[in-house]
């Protein structure tokens, strides 16, 4: 069953962090002038009713992670729900085909625990990690195949994605100011992020990826069963989760001051 049949070169297309817009009220009140201004344009051009809808979703869009209040009162990876939605410059913004995902109540527990070590207690996850995001990808092929008694394209083209996005994504959204230091150690020009890092820093991701792939052009239908596929993929790691995560941070500390929220 080819789920990403036509995502391998969209998720290959990064989304900088300058075509995110932060959440705001005149954001806010900007796009939706911009989507009546569409809509207006859209019925004059064609003379179609308003009925027609999109065939597809190229903005950003909200951060719809479900996080407890604990979650968000201690400002775990840009996990504070979103209400509405922001666009790109050219106001090319739609929110009907947003991935949401619910992260399960264990790892969002270990998504506190993960800024408490970095922010609170100054200390880093010890580099290189076992597993690595690579291994535990490679884990869960290997867990779906059995579980499915083949291997897919599909599932193949998800892990693929992922990798992808995890790789791009680290430097930029997914550390901690007090990790920088510790990722320009440890990985090089020729050295992947998910060869070096593990479930902690692949966790992170999970709670970003709603606004990056916002961008990506997905059929509903499609949409849907990649959402699916990533909850799957989250319960994987919940059930694994005192394999592939550290119950405490005991590498080198991190570097004191400021820094408690992730650089964008």
């Amino acid at each position: 069953m080819e789920i990403l049949c036509s995502l391998p070169c969209n998720w290959d297309e990064w989304v900088g962090t300058d075509r995110l817009m932060k959440h705001t009220e005149d954001n806010v009140l900007k796009q939706q002038a911009l989507d009546k201004k569409q809509g207006m344009e859209k019925n004059t051009k064609s003379g179609r009713s308003a009925q027609a809808k999109p065939k597809s979703s190229a903005g950003v869009s909200s951060l719809d992670v479900k996080l407890d209040k604990e979650d968000t009162k201690s400002n775990v990876p840009k996990g504070k729900k979103r209400k509405a939605d922001s666009g790109t410059e050219k106001g090319n913004v739609s929110a009907e085909k947003l991935v949401k995902i619910q992260i399960p109540s264990t790892l969002k527990k270990q998504l506190v625990d993960d800024w408490e070590f970095i922010t609170q207690q100054n200390k880093l996850v010890k580099l290189p990690r076992s597993p690595t995001v690579d291994d535990i990808l490679t884990k869960y092929l290997e867990y779906r195949s059995k579980k499915d008694g083949m291997m897919t394209d599909s599932v193949g083209e998800i892990l693929n994605g992922i990798r992808c996005y995890f790789d791009k994504a680290l430097p930029v959204i997914l550390l901690y100011k007090k990790e920088r230091q510790q990722y320009h150690e440890a990985v090089s020009d020729n050295v992947s992020p998910s060869s070096v890092y593990g479930a902690e820093h692949l966790l992170r991701l999970f709670v970003k990826l709603p606004e990056l792939l916002a961008y990506v052009k997905i059929e509903e239908e499609t949409l849907i069963r990649l959402q699916q596929k990533l909850l799957d993929f989250l319960k994987f790691l919940q059930k694994n989760q005192g394999t592939f995560f550290l119950s405490a941070y005991d590498g080198p500390k991190a570097p004191e001051g400021s820094g408690k929220d992730k650089e964008s």
